[in-house]
């Protein structure tokens, strides 16, 4: 268990945590993983990436990135880009691992923990090298993903197999519905 403190940064590969919770079926509150891990120590950065359509006029994903950005989440983007598969069908593409990776890398040596919201499979490389600058790294993903991203299939070199699975701290993340909070503040009274 990390000390209070452990300098702590998050790495959230946005597309994935959301899959991942709309799977488990709940809406992430953001605000809450913010305050969990500031809780756990030094939270030095809190990265979230995610791919834009930038010809939308209006993008369901904006207000979301405007919200994280305002409220302490550096939040990194890249246009998404399109193309025709080789059926004919027109295809959009907008991945974020590489830009995931060289930031985790330049902020390994000032970092005690690294979190890691994705269940890439892909991260097993950043995951290790991370780890050799002496970070403890946790994965938090489905632990059914595609391709899997658990411990079962990494060989680390420091420490413990590090993932967690997204369904055990969905009730840190998880965003109540207005008929839970009012549930709650009626019980509390």
């Amino acid at each position: 268990m990390p000390s209070s403190s452990s300098k702590i940064a998050l790495f959230i590969d946005g597309a994935n945590l959301y899959a991942t919770a709309k799977t488990l079926g709940f809406d992430i509150d953001y605000k809450r993983l913010l305050k969990e891990f500031q809780s756990r120590g030094t939270l030095l950065r809190a990265f979230y990436y995610t791919a834009i359509i930038e010809d939308q006029e209006y993008s369901s994903i904006r207000p979301l990135i405007d919200w994280l950005d305002y409220n302490g989440y550096t939040v990194v983007t890249k246009a998404t880009k399109e193309f025709i598969d080789a059926s004919g069908r027109r295809k959009v593409k907008g991945n974020m691992d590489i830009e995931l990776a060289v930031d985790a890398m330049e902020l390994a040596p000032h970092i005690d923990q690294m979190v890691l919201f994705s269940g890439d499979g892909d991260f097993r490389s950043l995951v290790e090298a991370v780890q050799r600058h002496g970070v403890r790294v946790t994965v938090i993903s489905r632990i059914s993903s595609q391709p899997p991203a658990n411990a079962r299939n990494y060989h680390f070199q420091f420490g413990e197999p590090i993932e967690v699975d997204a369904l055990a701290v969905a009730s840190v993340i998880r965003r109540e519905s207005h008929w839970q909070s009012r549930v709650l503040r009626n019980d509390r009274h």
